[in-house]
Protein backbone atom coordinates (compact mmCIF):
# COMPACT_ATOMS: atom_id res chain seq x y z
CA UNK A 1 0.00 0.00 0.00
CA UNK A 2 1.13 3.81 -0.80
CA UNK A 3 0.55 5.64 1.95
CA UNK A 4 0.62 9.55 2.50
CA UNK A 5 1.84 10.46 5.74
CA UNK A 6 0.74 14.42 6.50
CA UNK A 7 2.91 15.79 9.24
CA UNK A 8 2.97 19.29 10.95
CA UNK A 9 5.21 18.58 14.15
CA UNK A 10 2.46 18.95 16.29
CA UNK A 11 1.90 16.81 19.26
CA UNK A 12 -1.41 15.11 17.22
CA UNK A 13 1.88 14.30 14.74
CA UNK A 14 3.48 12.31 17.69
CA UNK A 15 -0.17 10.44 18.75
CA UNK A 16 -0.75 9.71 14.72
CA UNK A 17 2.91 8.23 14.49
CA UNK A 18 1.73 6.67 18.01
CA UNK A 19 -1.19 5.12 16.08
CA UNK A 20 0.97 3.71 13.29
CA UNK A 21 3.24 1.63 15.09
CA UNK A 22 0.66 0.02 17.51
CA UNK A 23 -1.14 -1.15 14.51
CA UNK A 24 0.68 -3.66 12.11
CA UNK A 25 -1.43 -3.49 9.26
CA UNK A 26 -0.17 -0.02 8.74
CA UNK A 27 3.43 -0.44 9.85
CA UNK A 28 5.50 -2.14 7.95
CA UNK A 29 8.16 -2.60 5.23
CA UNK A 30 5.52 -4.15 3.14
CA UNK A 31 4.15 -0.43 2.73
CA UNK A 32 5.81 2.76 0.60
CA UNK A 33 5.53 5.73 3.15
CA UNK A 34 5.82 9.50 2.21
CA UNK A 35 5.76 11.91 4.74
CA UNK A 36 4.82 15.29 3.53
CA UNK A 37 4.77 18.46 5.16
CA UNK A 38 2.80 21.69 3.96
CA UNK A 39 4.07 25.23 4.64
CA UNK A 40 1.12 28.08 4.14
CA UNK A 41 3.30 30.64 1.75
CA UNK A 42 4.57 33.86 3.54
CA UNK A 43 2.75 36.94 2.89
CA UNK A 44 3.31 38.62 -0.63
CA UNK A 45 5.13 42.02 1.12
CA UNK A 46 6.79 39.69 4.29
CA UNK A 47 8.71 37.59 1.49
CA UNK A 48 9.77 40.43 -0.56
CA UNK A 49 10.68 42.27 2.19
CA UNK A 50 13.19 39.35 3.37
CA UNK A 51 14.03 38.15 0.08
CA UNK A 52 13.91 35.18 -1.26
CA UNK A 53 17.00 33.64 0.14
CA UNK A 54 15.17 34.26 3.78
CA UNK A 55 12.32 32.59 2.58
CA UNK A 56 13.75 29.65 1.23
CA UNK A 57 15.91 29.32 4.53
CA UNK A 58 12.73 29.77 6.53
CA UNK A 59 10.86 27.13 4.55
CA UNK A 60 14.03 24.49 4.93
CA UNK A 61 14.15 24.90 8.79
CA UNK A 62 10.44 24.36 9.33
CA UNK A 63 10.57 21.60 7.50
CA UNK A 64 13.77 20.34 8.94
CA UNK A 65 11.99 20.74 12.22
CA UNK A 66 8.62 18.99 11.12
CA UNK A 67 10.49 16.00 9.55
CA UNK A 68 13.47 15.39 11.59
CA UNK A 69 11.41 13.59 14.13
CA UNK A 70 9.83 11.06 12.01
CA UNK A 71 12.75 10.19 10.42
CA UNK A 72 14.25 9.35 13.69
CA UNK A 73 10.70 6.95 14.18
CA UNK A 74 11.53 5.89 10.86
CA UNK A 75 15.00 4.86 11.69
CA UNK A 76 13.50 3.35 14.80
CA UNK A 77 11.23 1.18 12.92
CA UNK A 78 13.12 0.12 10.70
CA UNK A 79 11.31 1.61 7.45
CA UNK A 80 11.97 3.57 4.67
CA UNK A 81 10.49 6.31 3.31
CA UNK A 82 10.46 9.78 1.18
CA UNK A 83 10.53 13.00 2.70
CA UNK A 84 8.85 15.58 0.92
CA UNK A 85 8.29 19.23 2.11
CA UNK A 86 6.00 21.57 0.17
CA UNK A 87 4.49 25.55 -0.05
CA UNK A 88 0.98 26.32 -0.92
CA UNK A 89 -2.25 25.69 0.27
CA UNK A 90 -1.70 23.03 3.42
CA UNK A 91 -5.39 21.32 2.17
CA UNK A 92 -5.49 21.70 -1.15
CA UNK A 93 -1.41 20.92 -1.35
CA UNK A 94 -2.18 17.32 0.58
CA UNK A 95 -4.94 16.50 -1.07
CA UNK A 96 -3.29 17.01 -4.29
CA UNK A 97 -0.18 14.77 -3.40
CA UNK A 98 -2.26 12.16 -2.33
CA UNK A 99 -4.51 12.18 -5.78
CA UNK A 100 -1.67 13.14 -8.41
CA UNK A 101 0.60 10.60 -6.82
CA UNK A 102 -1.16 7.90 -6.41
CA UNK A 103 -1.31 7.00 -2.98
CA UNK A 104 -3.95 4.90 -1.52
CA UNK A 105 -4.41 6.18 1.63
CA UNK A 106 -3.55 9.63 3.79
CA UNK A 107 -2.83 9.20 7.42
CA UNK A 108 -2.93 12.32 9.51
CA UNK A 109 -3.67 13.85 12.46
CA UNK A 110 -6.19 16.01 14.00
CA UNK A 111 -5.87 18.82 15.74
CA UNK A 112 -9.90 19.07 16.75
CA UNK A 113 -10.58 22.28 17.42
CA UNK A 114 -12.17 25.47 15.96
CA UNK A 115 -15.72 26.42 14.57
CA UNK A 116 -18.43 23.84 15.07
CA UNK A 117 -18.29 22.86 11.46
CA UNK A 118 -14.86 21.73 12.07
CA UNK A 119 -15.33 20.73 16.11
CA UNK A 120 -14.32 17.36 15.44
CA UNK A 121 -11.62 16.91 12.85
CA UNK A 122 -10.22 20.66 12.76
CA UNK A 123 -10.28 22.53 9.64
CA UNK A 124 -7.40 21.19 7.50
CA UNK A 125 -8.86 17.36 8.05
CA UNK A 126 -11.63 18.38 6.95
CA UNK A 127 -10.65 20.17 3.93
CA UNK A 128 -8.34 17.50 2.81
CA UNK A 129 -11.34 15.24 2.82
CA UNK A 130 -13.68 17.49 1.05
CA UNK A 131 -10.63 17.59 -1.55
CA UNK A 132 -9.24 14.54 -2.13
CA UNK A 133 -11.16 11.07 -3.62
CA UNK A 134 -8.14 9.27 -1.58
CA UNK A 135 -9.28 7.53 1.32
CA UNK A 136 -7.84 9.82 4.46
CA UNK A 137 -7.36 7.56 8.08
CA UNK A 138 -7.78 10.30 10.74
CA UNK A 139 -6.26 9.94 14.29
CA UNK A 140 -7.00 11.89 17.31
Amino acid sequence: MKILIAADGSPFTKRMLGYLAAHDEWLGKHHQYTVLTVHAPLPPHAASAVGREACDRYYQEEAAAVLEPVRKFFAQQGLEGQFQSKVGAVAATIAETADHGGFDLVLMGSHGHGSLATLVLGSVTSKVLSLTKTPVLVVK
